[in-house]
């Protein structure tokens, strides 16, 4: 594939890793990509890994850009759910990273998953650090991080992977308006072992910085706390998109 530089050279141990798909779901990222596209070029993906994107329908020259850097995207409804299931069914790889495309992830990022993966973990997810500079994103992120290791639920943002047979078996992510990557993460905690790798990979805090830190983190425990309490996700998307 053009734009990857991939791994030709394996020694007897290599042989036997697991292949890896990565979907990374994108809407309108004109302003992004561009910076993330150079990032992913230099990942050292093995000869049997696939990279997809999937376009929910931007309006914007999101899709342009990922075809000009040679990379494969595919149509699909707009909603992160639907995109990131499209993408794994138009893989073939032993196991699925679902990677959003403000978060950055390295080569020695995904051996770790392959050999967590080798190793018997059937899911799992990465630590992450908000790409602000204030203090307050420092401790945002260790809060994160802490609850998802110990509830084994994680966010999007913490580019969760899961074995092809288990996502299947599970129905991929259910198609919600909000909250998809919880809910699958509370089908595959029931499974088997979720792991929590310690790489920290780092996420944009653009949201965050866009709408203020303290707003921000009120509205995502509003909108879990509300989840929990079995408010149907099409009237929680309504209440994240007004107060966006």
């Amino acid at each position: 594939m053009v734009g990857l530089r991939l791994s030709w050279a394996h020694n007897l141990s290599d042989q036997n890793l697991p292949s890896l798909a990565i979907v990374i779901p994108v809407f309108n990222e004109e302003k992004t990509l561009a910076h993330a596209i150079k990032r992913i070029q230099r990942l050292e993906l093995d000869a049997t890994d696939e990279l997809v994107f999937v376009d929910g329908g931007s309006t914007d020259k999101t899709k342009r850009l990922i075809l000009d850097a040679g990379f494969k995207c595919l149509n699909s409804e707009l909603g992160r759910a639907k995109q990131m299931n499209k993408g794994a069914k138009n893989t073939k790889s032993d196991i699925i990273l679902f990677l959003h495309i403000d978060t950055s992830i390295s080569s020695s990022n995904i051996s770790n998953i392959k050999k967590t993966y080798s190793q018997g973990s059937l899911s799992g997810r990465f630590n992450i650090c908000l790409s602000g500079h204030n203090i307050s994103y420092r401790i945002i992120s260790f809060f994160i991080n802490l609850r998802s290791c110990l509830t084994k639920v994680s966010t999007g943002d913490q580019a969760i992977f899961v074995s092809r047979h288990v996502f299947e078996n599970v129905g991929g992510f259910p198609e919600l308006a909000l909250m998809e990557d919880v809910a699958l993460s509370k089908k595959l905690r029931t499974i088997g072992h979720v792991a929590c790798l310690k790489d920290t990979l780092t996420t944009s805090s653009r949201r965050w910085e866009k709408h203020g830190i303290m707003k921000t983190v009120v509205l995502m425990w509003k909108l879990r706390l509300l989840y929990w309490l079995g408010i149907e996700p099409e009237k929680l998307v309504k209440m994240y998109r007004n107060a966006r």
